[in-house]
C-alpha cells in the first residue's frame, strides 16, 4: 500500500511540475506566492474540494464540472493528435459520461438520498478519467455497457431507422404542405 501511495504521490508531483499541463501555470504562481509547494497546495485543494462537495452549495455542479473540464480539455487535444489511441480513450469516457448523466437524471429524486452523493460521483468520473490503462470508463464499458449494447444492436439500429424515416417523412410532408398553401 505505501509504495503504490509512493508511486501516486510521484505521478502527481511530476503532474503538477509538466509545463505541458494546462494547471502548472497556476501551480507554479501560488507556488511562487505562498511559498508552499505545489504537492501540498494540491492536497490542501483536495482537502477543500472534498469537504466542500459533502457540505456545500451546488455540490452536483462542481461534480459535472470536475467530470467536464478536464475530460473536454484531453478530448480536444487528442482530437488535435495524430494517434488514435488517445481518441479511442476518451470516447469511451464520453460514452461512460453520457450513460451515467442519463440514468441520473430520472433517478434524481433517489439519488437525492443518498449521503454525500456528490462527492461518490465526483470520485467515480475522476476514476473514470485517470490515467491509467484500466480506468473506471474501461471498466464500465467493457463490463456493461458493450455487452449490452452488442446484444441489442440490431434492435437499436431498427427503432433508429424507424425514426429517420418517418422524421423525413414528416419533414418531407411539412415542406409540402408550406409550399402549397
Amino acid at each position: 500500500m505505501a509504495i503504490q501511495l509512493d508511486t501516486a504521490k510521484s505521478a502527481i508531483k511530476d503532474s503538477l511540475h509538466d509545463e505541458s499541463k494546462p494547471w502548472c501555470k497556476f501551480f507554479s504562481w501560488a507556488e511562487a506566492q505562498t511559498g508552499v509547494s505545489r504537492l501540498n497546495l494540491f492536497i490542501g485543494l483536495a482537502v477543500f474540494l472534498v469537504l466542500y462537495l459533502i457540505i456545500g452549495y451546488g455540490t452536483l455542479l462542481l461534480s459535472n464540472l470536475i467530470g467536464f473540464l478536464y475530460p473536454a480539455y484531453a478530448s480536444i487535444k487528442a482530437v488535435e493528435s495524430s494517434g488514435k489511441d488517445d481518441d479511442t480513450k476518451w470516447l469511451t469516457y464520453w460514452v461512460v459520461f453520457s450513460f451515467i448523466t442519463l440514468i441520473e437524471f430520472p433517478a434524481a429524486i433517489l439519488l437525492n438520498w443518498i449521503p454525500f452523493y456528490s462527492l461518490i460521483k465526483t470520485i467515480f468520473f475522476v476514476w473514470c478519467f485517470i490515467p491509467i490503462s484500466n480506468n473506471g470508463s474501461v471498466v464500465v464499458y467493457n463490463r456493461f455497457i458493450r455487452p449490452n449494447f452488442l446484444k441489442h444492436q440490431g434492435d437499436i439500429d431498427q427503432a433508429v431507422n424507424d425514426l429517420t424515416k418517418k422524421a423525413t417523412e414528416a419533414a418531407f410532408e411539412k415542406l409540402v404542405t408550406e409550399k402549397i398553401n
